[in-house]
């Protein structure tokens, strides 16, 4: 009989260390006989782990780094959503600040500002799963084309600028505030004034429908996602359109229901009284008030990560599909059980079956973790916050990060793999003599790519690429190696270049742009990763 999980269960499994325990569990189980030679490539079963490999993934990296930065290793900034609105070298967010920050008649506040920048960034990252490879976006104000997150990133910022999700309250705001600035009077523009200075924001007509609210979450749909998003379904088709809009729909709803504080807002602010009305940006208001917020030197606010932590992984969790894994009624989000290690644990027992079966479950929790990731830099950049306690923050277990191991031949996909394929038929046709053609990695002479990075390359699947579900266990198994070897890695280039880089730094420099590059290499024609995770727009 399965026991009931404890509050303290899902709790755990909700935290942030339990990620990177559960995914050593994991890789400790690939290392059993990892390696080359007779029955090698660890304990897993759908992939082999090859740590001989590990110095060709820290080879490439490294010459990524020297080649975007040379030696000025403390101009690598932080990984975080942030990267992506700068794409081709436009500071499109300073742009922003520097909009409100000149707003007549009155200037945005630092705070208002803050909360702003949490809403862009909020819907921006929760829209930042996998678009497919086949979907671009072009920017309304310069015609500049771009695709994956990149173009996710610049489709949020535009719908965000023209008030997609502002909702019916905040238009009705800024129509009477922009009346009042021409000097008209009535009694929804004092109302909004009021409203607006109790929210630390100046009286901005021309900017106030740069806002997330519940209520214009709520009312979205899909065919205004798929217009906004340029979205067509044979010459710009997009992955995941419906799950992408029904998360933003759940968010709006569990900003309206909110009762533990997260995102209602000051006490005089409008969140308080009008639901509606309430923002994710609210949470910066949250985390200044909560006990756990310090004062620095400098008597600028210390906040702990954690503190956000809690605010993301409980404030949200009502956001995430049903299907995700649960633990007696309670869904756990971004969890999954790894069949590989409920085997090792119950061969540990002496073949007892498991007493708690989330003993195998396996935290990821990556949009999470991207968000908080993402978040603390404009808080820090409005309003000179700092955030400390960040150790147990992991690297990203996606398909960017993730592919860099598999097409540099540490983690090599067994047949196996292939097998649960949902395109299988196509490796069985590929190779008459087996059921499925498991990939063979060869190591070839470095070869100079349009970057100039040199590169041992493995040649997965022959060159297909395996379409597989993002719960299957050869995901879990994948995404969890990856976390490890990510860390890793950290150590390694650090110890290579002689520097300090913190995980955000490997992250933004090396493993996620060198996942990208190395696919690029291997796929040109698509870019995509060696294997493709079916996606509903709500997990990657």
């Amino acid at each position: 009989m399965t026991a009931a999980p404890s509050a303290d269960t899902v709790a755990y499994l909700r935290s942030l260390p339990s990620i990177r325990a559960r995914c050593q569990q994991v890789f400790d189980l690939a290392s059993t006989n990892a390696g080359t030679g007779a029955h090698a490539g660890g304990g897993l079963e759908y992939f082999e782990y090859h740590p001989e490999h590990e110095a060709d993934v820290v080879s490439f990296c490294a010459q990524i780094i020297a080649r975007d930065y040379g030696s000025a290793y403390g101009s690598i900034r932080a990984h975080g959503r942030a990267r992506h609105f700068e794409v081709g070298g436009v500071p499109r967010v300073t742009t922003l600040l520097a909009k409100w920050h000149a707003s007549q008649p009155a200037p945005v506040p630092a705070l208002e500002a803050a909360r702003r920048l949490v809403d862009l960034f909020t819907v921006s990252v929760l829209l930042d799963a996998g678009a497919g490879s086949k979907w671009a976006y072009e920017e309304v104000s310069t015609g500049f084309r771009v695709g994956r997150s990149e173009g996710l990133a610049l489709a949020s910022l535009d719908m965000f600028k023209d008030g997609i999700f502002a909702g019916a309250e905040e238009e009705e705001a800024a129509a009477a505030a922009a009346a009042a600035a021409a000097g008209g009077t009535t009694t929804t523009t004092t109302t909004t004034t009021t409203e607006s200075s109790a929210q630390g924001g100046g009286p901005s007509p021309a900017d106030d429908r740069h806002k997330v609210t519940a209520s214009g979450l709520k009312n979205l749909s899909a065919d205004t996602m798929a217009i906004s998003m340029q979205v067509h379904p044979e010459s710009n088709p997009m992955t995941g359109l419906e799950g992408r809009t029904g998360l933003l729909v759940r968010l709006g709803e569990v900003l309206a229901a909110d009762t533990n504080g997260y995102f209602v807002g000051p006490k005089d602010g409008p969140g308080q009284t009008n639901a509606e009305r309430r923002r994710p940006g609210n949470l910066v208001d949250y985390l200044l008030a909560h006990p756990s917020t310090k004062q620095g030197p400098s008597g600028q606010p210390q906040i702990e990560i954690a503190t956000l932590w809690q605010v993301l992984i409980h404030g949200l969790a009502p956001i995430w599909p049903a299907s995700r894994t649960q633990l007696d009624g309670v869904s756990l989000g971004d969890v999954w059980p790894c069949d590989a290690l409920k085997k090792h644990l119950e061969k540990s027992k002496g073949g007892a079956t498991l007493g708690d079966e989330s003993e195998a479950f396996v935290p990821f929790h990556k949009l999470s973790q991207w968000l908080c990731y993402s978040l603390t830099e404009p808080i820090e950049q409005t309003i000179a916050a700092t955030f400390v306690g960040g150790e147990h923050q992991t690297g990203l277990p996606e398909y960017r990060n993730g592919g860099l191991f598999v097409d540099l031949g540490v983690l090599k996909p067994r047949s196996t793999l292939y097998d649960i394929a949902e395109n299988a038929s196509e490796f069985a046709a590929s190779d008459p003599s087996s059921s499925h053609h498991a990939p063979e990695t060869n190591p070839q002479h470095p070869s100079e790519d349009e970057g100039g990075n040199a590169a041992v390359v493995a040649s997965v699947g022959g060159g297909r690429v395996p379409r597989v579900r993002p719960d299957a266990g050869a995901i879990v198994e994948w995404r969890a190696m990856t976390v490890v070897l990510l860390d890793r890695l950290a150590a390694q280039l650090n110890e290579k270049l002689g520097s300090q880089l913190s995980l955000q730094q490997v992250l933004e420099a090396a493993s996620w742009k060198g996942g990208r590059e190395i696919a690029k290499q291997l796929r040109p024609e698509s870019g995509g990763p060696p294997i493709d995770i079916i996606s509903d727009g709500t997990l990657f």
